[in-house]
């Protein structure tokens, strides 16, 4: 296995990762293309050519690929994704696409949630954990979920997409109707969240200023909606979190994604609001960390999971 080579993908809703690992996780070869509005088929096509140029790369310097392991953002079902920040992609037909592009590799395609959970444990601060969540909060929000050693996964691989969870209205909401999470407390959500109380809080003339999570992060000291937005995000982080340990019981919770990152900061409030909310027994046993593989999860965790399909296969093989 030390020679063995993966190509792991890392898809995204506005991005593809690439990178070439070895069984110890040392990267040989990497690169990233942006989906530029891509959908359907378009992008199918982006992820076949980049994986054949790969592949083509790789055999050239005598060090060829021997699985390809996939994260994606949303549930796979016998080889078909449904991922719904990629429009046109309810029942794409990828694991086919890929094998055909890689002359029958073997290929295995997980959700981005199990792929995070996968990589953290490999590589990151999950390592010798047995029961963990990788809370990921990034375009999207979703949980990778490890119980009792295993990936909890869902009958149809949707299990952790704790995105959809319902959390209460914000304060200065106009509708007081509940809202989903990852509404308003994701990277995709958060300059919404900022629109929604300027306007009843704020002058409208400082909305447009602020046009990403990241800036909203940054502005946090020193501005007055950005404490705003960031606080009520934190309350609705840390009820999430308090939802996940008394649900799960876990050794630790881990946040990363694109918001964490630059929001790692406020762990501390995060944990204080989740105490208030948590099962007190679970809430102590718990902790609470920012991800050690940041951006690089979703890669080591589908190099991980091919990996462990070649493993299961030499075992076949010598069983016979």
């Amino acid at each position: 296995m030390k020679s063995t080579r993966i190509l792991a993908i890392d898809l995204g809703g506005t991005k593809a990762a690439f990178a070439v690992l070895d069984a110890g996780g040392v990267q040989h070869f990497s690169s990233r293309l942006l989906l530029e509005g891509r959908s359907g088929t378009e992008v199918g096509e982006l992820l076949v050519a980049e994986t054949r140029d790969i592949l083509h790369h790789m055999r050239q310097a005598h060090t060829p690929v021997s699985a390809i392991g996939i994260a994606v953002p949303g549930a796979v079902d016998n080889g078909y994704v449904w991922a719904p920040k990629i429009p046109g992609w309810e029942a794409y037909p990828l694991l086919n696409e890929i094998q055909n592009a890689a002359n029958n590799l073997p290929v295995v395609i997980e959700s981005d949630r199990t792929c995070y959970i996968l990589g953290e444990c490999w590589m990151g601060n999950a390592r010798d954990c047995n029961d963990v969540i990788f809370l990921s909060v990034g375009t999207g929000i979703g949980a990778g979920i490890l119980v009792n050693g295993k990936v909890l996964k869902g009958i149809r691989d949707i299990g952790g997409a704790i995105g959809w969870m319902v959390m209460p209205a914000p304060e200065a909401g106009e509708n007081r109707e509940p809202v989903r999470l990852e509404e308003f407390a994701s990277g995709s959500g958060i300059p919404l969240l900022a629109s929604v109380i300027t306007k009843t809080q704020h002058d409208t003339a400082t909305a447009p200023k602020y046009l990403s999570a990241e800036q909203l992060i940054t502005a946090y000291d020193t501005d007055p909606l950005a404490r705003a937005v960031i606080d009520q995000c934190i309350i609705w982080w840390g009820m999430t979190i308090a939802n996940l340990t008394s649900i799960f019981n876990p050794e630790k919770i881990i946040v990363g994604g694109g918001v964490f990152g630059p929001a790692t900061r406020f762990i501390p409030q995060i944990k204080k609001e989740a105490e208030k909310w948590a099962q007190p027994l679970s809430s102590r046993l718990y902790h609470l960390e920012a991800s050690k593989t940041g951006q690089l999860a979703g890669v080591y965790g589908a190099a991980r999971a091919a990996l462990d399909l070649v493993s299961s296969q030499n075992k076949g093989k010598n069983v016979q």
